[in-house]
């Protein structure tokens, strides 16, 4: 009976994580630019017992009984699918066509320092700053980046902006004039080397060299001739790619999941009450 219950709450606090996950992807259905994620489980290590040494039947299986201790999380994993596209008619809005391509934001890194992020959540502002200027900032007033990793600041008094499919955000002012500069944007070729900031933050993880893995490796700036890879759209935004009504079955299986390991535990220790109430 305690081997049922060790099993059990083994796979109870996998699923439990796994409700997490699930939970985390619903919040984030209409969050722009999400990557919903994915887990995989695998079977934990099990005991064998060869106590039928004298049956003679040719099996495809090995001989005896093997016992499980329950199963675990094997792989959390990001989905890369293409979001869908929202019409927003705002010329600061931006969405990329192809999966994978990151705009570059910098934030502080807590040191006096300062860190580059990235993101596809495409909802840009203009704050004014100093010296007549205006920097280009997110939804969170975090600078965005251009191809030479500064901030992007234009003078102040802009009319209207658009961005081409390659990047290049231009500026018009009412005089007729323009001012281009052109967004930063990478491409990440191993998802699963980068850290997660937030829902939709990702940076570069401090230990690549532990982990065996160069940074241009893992990402890409798209930079000269491979600007022409970029491929961006004005005045809309990626939605998030998280499928409701799978979320709800995975959810709902979950659950049923939970349920009947939390009942093996009930039906064993009830079991051990009568075995323990026998004189």
């Amino acid at each position: 009976m305690l081997r049922t219950m060790i099993t059990a709450t083994n796979t109870m606090s996998q699923l439990q994580n796994q409700l997490d996950i699930i939970g985390n992807n619903l919040s984030n259905s209409n969050t722009h630019g999400y990557k919903s994620k994915e887990v995989k489980f695998q079977e934990l290590l099990y005991q064998q017992f060869n106590n039928d040494k004298l049956d003679k039947t040719e099996r495809q299986s090995p001989v005896g009984i093997r016992y499980g201790v329950g199963a675990a999380l094997a792989q959390s994993q990001m989905n890369w699918k293409q979001g869908s596209i929202q019409s927003t008619g705002r010329d600061l809005d931006f969405a990329f066509q192809e999966p994978k391509q990151y705009f570059q934001i910098i934030m502080p890194d807590g040191q006096n320092g300062e860190k580059t992020a990235y993101t596809r959540q495409g909802a840009f502002y203009v704050s004014p700053i100093e010296n007549g200027q205006m920097m280009l900032v997110n939804g969170d007033g975090y600078p965005v980046s251009d191809s030479q990793g500064q901030a992007i600041t234009i003078p102040e008094g802009a009319s209207s902006f658009s961005v081409n499919e390659r990047g290049v955000l231009t500026a018009t002012y009412p005089d007729g004039t323009t001012a281009q500069r052109e967004l930063a944007v990478s491409v990440l070729q191993k998802p699963q080397f980068m850290e997660h900031l937030s829902a939709t933050y990702i940076v570069m993880p401090e230990n690549l060299d532990e982990l065996g893995a160069n940074a241009e490796d893992v990402m890409t700036d798209l930079q000269g001739a491979d600007r022409e890879k970029i491929s961006l759209s004005n005045q809309v935004l990626e939605m998030s790619n998280v499928d409701v009504s799978k979320e709800m079955t995975d959810l709902m299986t979950t659950q049923r999941q939970y349920q009947f390991s939390a009942r093996s535990i009930t039906i064993a220790d009830q079991m051990m009450g009568l075995i323990n109430g026998i004189r």
